[in-house]
């Protein structure tokens, strides 16, 4: 008896979620990007390209996303923008 009624207080009140998906892509956080400077020797990730420690690069700088400034090249944030 009791989980007839859990049930159905399940389904009746399992639809008013008014949510839609325009609504959660609005409330997603935006991915953030970062400048990387595509060098063995590099080290760091920079929230501007015109940070002075992404100065000395003499190789291509790139524009990417945080996540991969982190994992794939395996920089952490430049000493001068702390």
């Amino acid at each position: 008896m009791i989980f007839k009624l859990l049930i159905a207080f399940v389904f009746s009140f399992g639809n008013l979620n008014t949510t839609n998906d325009v609504d959660l892509l609005a409330k997603s956080p935006q991915t953030t990007y970062v400048y990387v400077c595509v060098s063995e020797t590099a080290k760091k990730y920079h929230y501007s390209k015109n940070c002075r420690g992404l100065n000395r690069c003499s190789h291509e700088v790139r524009k990417v996303s945080i996540t991969d400034a982190k994992r794939k090249y395996s920089r952490t944030l430049c000493g001068w923008e702390k």
